[in-house]
């Protein structure tokens, strides 16, 4: 009776076991928390993985591009670019012409006249030449000698060399020395040297190809001017001097590509002494036949207010000629 008094105890103070549903529920939860835990981890290294990726892309790019350029400084009006641009340096060009009258018959005239201008630019300097000849001889009708006869009735030649400094690329410092004579006129030698300054208005030329230019000068010339007469008879001339400002203007205007007008005039009144004014104007047209041959028709007119002793005041010339461009 006692054993079985002492095992009816124990059974009694025993826990009772929980229920086996409970179990399995908790066993479900922990299972569901350690998936969230798993996708979460999952998710993470899945945000990691991409930032890696894109890290190394950009890494790729900026190892085969070259370097980024400079910033360009900022550009100027294209105004202002065009005026401070330097001239470009040009070999030397120029012309050679030829001009000739003849006549025959009852009276005999030959007359020609040559000319040769030549110039280079470089961005600082201009160089310029001139050389201006002219002839003529008439044979009239039967007189009482040979001598009478035979007259030349022209006999002139005129050099000039001249160098411009540029300053800019409209202004310019220049000096120029020359040479002259004139039998016609009683002028033996005229020695001139001049210095000045240059503007240059505008030089352009379109895209149909004409030119156009506006170029003045202002300057101090003077000359040396001895004097003789040649004809009708020699004799020995007082010489004069001269000198005073010079104001010149170079004018050119492109009718078309190949047909050009341009026009070279000076004034030079004298302040050294007696009054006296030297003006000389020539006007031409040129038409260009070829790249290198033209025909040139102009009008030279010069005039000089106190003239040597027998001479007028004005001389006018007009003439035709070939001129070869090189």
């Amino acid at each position: 009776m006692l054993t079985a008094f002492l095992i009816a105890t124990s059974l009694q103070t025993q826990t009772p076991a929980p229920p086996a549903s409970t179990a399995a529920d908790a066993a479900s939860e922990r299972a569901a928390a350690a998936a969230e835990k798993a996708a979460a981890a999952a998710e993470k290294a899945a945000e990691a993985s991409a930032r890696m990726a894109d890290a190394a892309e950009r890494l790729s790019q900026s190892l085969t591009q070259p370097p980024p350029a400079a910033p360009a400084a900022p550009a100027a009006p294209a105004a202002e670019a065009k005026k401070d641009e330097a001239p470009k340096e040009d070999p030397w060009k120029g012309t050679v012409g030829l001009g000739l009258i003849a006549l025959s018959g009852n009276a005999s005239t030959l007359t020609f006249n040559g000319l040769a201008s030549a110039e280079r630019k470089t961005r600082q300097w201009i160089y310029s030449a001139k050389l201006q000849a002219v002839y003529g001889r008439s044979r009239l009708p039967a007189t009482e000698t040979e001598e009478e006869r035979t007259q030349v009735v022209a006999l002139a030649a005129a050099a000039q060399v001249r160098g411009d400094r540029r300053f800019t690329k409209v202004v310019s410092g220049y000096l120029l020395a020359g040479a002259e004579t004139d039998h016609i006129k009683s002028v033996e030698a005229r020695g001139i040297g001049e210095a000045g300054a240059g503007i240059s208005w505008w030089d352009e030329k379109d895209e149909q190809g004409r030119s156009t230019w506006l170029r003045t000068d202002l300057a101090f010339r003077y000359f040396r001017e001895t004097r003789f007469q040649y004809y009708p008879t020699r004799m020995d001339l007082p010489d004069v001097d001269l000198g005073g400002p010079r104001v010149g203007i170079s004018l050119g205007y492109g009718l078309s590509k190949d047909i050009i007008f341009t026009e070279e005039a000076e004034a030079v009144p004298n302040v050294l002494g007696e009054s006296r004014l030297l003006f000389n104007s020539t006007s031409k047209l040129s038409a260009r036949l070829t790249e290198s041959l033209s025909l040139g028709t102009s009008l030279i007119i010069t005039y000089d207010s106190a003239p040597p002793v027998g001479k007028v005041s004005t001389d006018t010339a007009l003439s035709a000629s070939v001129e070869v461009a090189f």
